[in-house]
């Protein structure tokens, strides 16, 4: 067992679950979210703030400020109150409320946006309140996790290197698409692997990252109204999108079977399995990566009044409703009472 003075030390990367025994399809989860940040995001905070370190960007008095949906700013919360930075959250009214209280209570202030951009989302509004921040004060320091590179060199650095140790005949890697660090770090090493990997970007309907019409996304992680700067699709074999109720669904499946993951590993499953099941995947050895764990989706995703007010009451099929059936006690018959009477 490790011993560490800092939060970001530690980052368990080696974990992985098979998935078969619950979707019927041969699939290695890689799991993300076990350090004390909760999400994959802690990689791309780490690198970024190293960066800005080694570059003298970052002084004692600069306050770090971030646009995020929530797992960066949790990742740098953790780091800023490590390290004795400030930071600013700039998130939208999405960003989970477990998630807010979580980055205030490490010390961050979250600011809120609450108008959406051109395309419907928010990151556009969110971008342009940290770009006026950065503007009116040069103490502000914004590390930009949708065109730093660090974004994608921590994943190329570990994420990669830590699948390929485990399975050396991988042969299709499913992969969540947001700003695209993941992506791209993971494709752009495993292009230079000692066999051919198909790698398939999972992002989620109503996003625009590959293009198409932008619509409502109501779970936060995932997706982007925007085209991401770092994403580049001649390292990408193919795209599935997926509908949120189906990254609900496969959220509580693996629930059923005691694994409580986030919402964007719901989308990256779900994505995943549909896969398989239309590929002849006998001899498929397929890793999905999963960014974050479920706690942090209690009041949305794992909360049935949430999900029936935005989807309707048959969003969970009858197996994977959340709450069991318990039988009613049997009546209990009382035994004649046989002492003798007085």
């Amino acid at each position: 067992m490790p011993v560490i003075s800092a939060p970001h030390d530690f980052n368990e990367g080696r974990l992985f679950v098979d998935l078969e025994p619950i979707f019927g399809c041969p699939l290695y989860l890689k799991c993300e979210g076990f350090n004390f940040a909760g999400s994959i995001k802690l990689k791309a905070a780490n690198e970024m703030v190293a960066s800005a370190e080694r570059d003298g960007i970052l002084k004692p008095d600069s306050i770090l400020v971030e646009s995020s949906s929530g797992n960066l700013g949790v990742a740098l919360s953790m780091i800023a109150a490590s390290k004795g930075y400030k930071f600013l959250c700039v998130t939208d009214s999405r960003c989970n409320l477990s998630t807010r209280l979580l980055m205030e209570a490490l010390g961050s202030r979250v600011h809120i946006v609450a108008d959406p951009d051109e395309n419907g989302g928010f990151l556009g509004t969110r971008v342009e309140y940290v770009r006026s921040l950065c503007a009116s004060d040069s103490r502000y320091v914004w590390l930009s996790q949708y065109t730093n590179p660090g974004n994608w060199r921590a994943h190329y650095r570990t994420t990669a290197q830590q699948i390929a140790s485990h399975f050396p005949r991988l042969d299709v890697l499913f992969i969540g698409t947001g700003t695209a660090g993941t992506l791209m770090g993971c494709a752009r090493y495993f292009r230079q692997w000692h066999r051919p990997v198909r790698i398939v970007a999972v992002d989620s309907v109503g996003s625009v990252a590959f293009g198409g019409e932008p619509g409502r996304r109501m779970i936060p992680g995932l997706g982007m109204s925007m085209r991401p700067p770092l994403l580049d699709e001649s390292y990408v074999n193919e795209v599935i999108k997926v509908e949120e109720a189906e990254t609900i669904r496969a959220c509580h499946r693996m629930a059923r079977r005691g694994f409580l993951f986030g919402g964007s590993t719901g989308t990256v499953v779900s994505g995943a399995t549909d896969w398989l099941s239309r590929h002849d995947a006998r001899d498929i050895t397929a890793v999905a990566i999963a960014p974050d764990l479920g706690e942090r989706y209690l009041d949305t995703i794992y909360q049935t009044n949430w999900l029936q007010d935005l989807y309707g009451d048959q969003i969970l099929d009858p197996e994977e409703q959340m709450t069991a059936t318990i039988p009613e006690r049997e009546p209990v018959t009382r035994k004649p009472d046989r002492r003798p009477q007085p």
